[in-house]
């Protein structure tokens, strides 16, 4: 369930020689057809060990390896478009087959170690040849910041995962074709691309396709990628169970929360924020946008939106000074957000949160994804529609006011109780809030709303008295006049913290 920061998932199935073979563009065979023949049949099995030079490494030696320009780097797809293939090792060591555009078709690209420089300091003599092994996956540049520089802007690597960014961002979170058993009582499966196509680039847009597969399913992955200030992705993601399947994952979203103000105590460093979502943002069916801050729990705990048709739903980076972070290296203020907007009606279902305890900032451990009503029937087939954009920009509230921070601490004046201070933008002129708790035995009190001339926000307060509760649910919502939300509806889960206080 947590996931390391740099690799992410390691079941695998193995390449076969039936999938190198070139395939002519547009012809009957697609690869669906090929996830289809995967899933009628059984799983083909895990990972052979990596032979040398890519087994046994370090994080640092697997930096170490760089793909050549030309042989494996930056090797040219069309229309300002170039693509890196990326080596195995690590947290790496599934082969991925890579097709790229070729004379009308696609061909797959051979796997060599001659592909890639190795640093001297970690590497003595490669060999020439590495029976077994592949590439690891592929990143994808393009001008994004400068009409000169091919700049990063899709990585495809790992299990079924893939992250992007938009114009002068970061790499932070990344999302998922699909998950299965994340946060549940039995181990979690990544199932994997085993092989990805990459179509000619049209239009300022690139195409790529993945085959899918894992213990208890098969499936398909079509990915329309447009960069810009904002990058935003068409996805169509066809999944065949080969077992019934109530515990899937789609559209997943895995980031990182190891503390904010929101429970600042979870690591002392000199950082005010470590993060790269603060929220979860959900559009639902009624109409209602929901804002839960992410926290840092110290036990895992799973919570549940229930849903019909969901609109979007997305994790969110809220602060975008680097005085929010004071962080030089990794750059969290300029870590994007994203956004995933179904296409389509998913039907009866809820987006689900997944918080883990960590401590520290290299684990992924916060995952939001759509659960679907039913399971998933054994020899079925479900295709599910969606956008994802990945932005800096604020979220799309329409006409509710944004929460701007969320807050908490001990009220040291009154042991046993909890304060908790969210802002939202805007004068408090006429809004009135409407909060309530759920938990035996949980207690609000002090609650009150003021202007923060400063910010030109609203300040609304309470206290928390949890008593004997296990757990608390709290819900905020700030209406006008007429009874109307003007603020999405803030919602938190107390829990004990690490040492049993509030």
């Amino acid at each position: 369930m947590i996931a390391r920061r740099t690799a992410l998932g390691l079941l695998a199935a193995a390449t076969g020689a039936a999938l190198a073979r070139p395939v002519a563009a547009g012809t009957a065979d697609p690869l669906i057809d090929e996830a289809r023949r995967l899933a009628a049949g059984p799983w083909r099995g895990a990972t052979m060990p990596l032979p040398p030079p890519f087994d046994g490494l370090t994080y640092d030696a697997y930096r170490g390896i760089r793909p050549k320009p030309g042989a494996a780097a930056l090797l040219p797809l069309g229309e300002g478009w170039a693509v890196d293939l990326l080596p195995p090792g690590l947290y790496f060591p599934d082969a991925v087959t890579v097709e790229l555009p070729e004379a009308g078709g696609f061909a797959p690209r051979p796997f060599s170690p001659r592909l890639f420089d190795f640093s001297p300091r970690y590497f003595d003599a490669v060999p020439g040849e590495a029976p077994g092994a592949g590439f690891s996956g592929l990143r994808l540049r393009y001008p994004l910041n400068a009409p000169d520089v091919l700049d990063e802007v899709l990585v495809v690597q790992g299990g079924s995962y893939f992250r992007a960014i938009g114009r002068a961002m970061a790499y932070g979170l990344s999302a998922r074709a699909v998950a299965r058993g994340t946060g549940g009582p039995v181990p979690e499966e990544f199932p994997r691309f085993i092989r990805l196509r990459l179509h000619p680039p049209a239009g300022g847009s690139a195409r790529l396709e993945a085959v899918i597969d894992g213990p208890s399913l098969a499936g398909h992955m079509d990915m329309t990628l447009t960069p810009g200030g904002a990058t935003r992705m068409s996805l169509t993601v066809t999944l065949m169970p080969r077992v019934e399947i109530a515990d899937i994952g789609v559209a997943p979203l895995t980031s990182m929360f190891l503390k904010g103000p929101i429970r600042a105590a979870a690591s002392d460093d000199f950082r005010p924020r470590v993060h790269d979502s603060d929220a979860l943002v959900i559009e639902n069916g009624a109409g209602e946008v929901l804002w839960r801050p992410i926290s840092n729990p110290a036990a895992l705990q799973t919570s549940a939106f229930a849903d019909a048709g969901p609109r979007a739903f997305g994790l969110w980076q809220g602060p975008r000074d680097f005085a929010d972070y004071e962080d030089a290296e990794a750059r969290y203020h300029r870590r994007p957000s994203a956004m995933v907007r179904p296409r389509g009606d998913w039907g009866p279902g809820a987006v689900t949160l997944v918080e883990i305890p960590t401590g520290d900032e290299f684990m992924d451990n916060i995952v939001a994804f759509w659960r679907p009503d039913s399971p998933l029937a054994a020899g079925s087939e479900h295709a599910f529609a969606y956008d994802i954009e990945w932005t800096d920009a604020a979220p799309p509230l329409g006409p509710l006011r944004p929460i701007l921070q969320s807050r908490s601490g001990r009220e040291h004046h009154r042991p046993g109780h909890r304060r908790y201070v969210i802002d939202v933008a805007g004068p408090p002129d006429g809004l009135v809030p409407d909060l309530s708790a759920l938990g035996d035995g949980a207690e609000l009190s002090g609650l009150s709303v003021h202007a923060l001339p400063e910010r030109g926000a609203t300040r609304v307060t309470f206290l928390l008295a949890p008593g004997g509760a296990s757990a608390v649910e709290l819900r905020l919502v700030l209406r006008d006049g007429a009874g109307r939300p003007a603020s999405p509806v803030w919602l938190h889960r107390w829990t004990p913290a690490r040492d049993r206080g509030v």
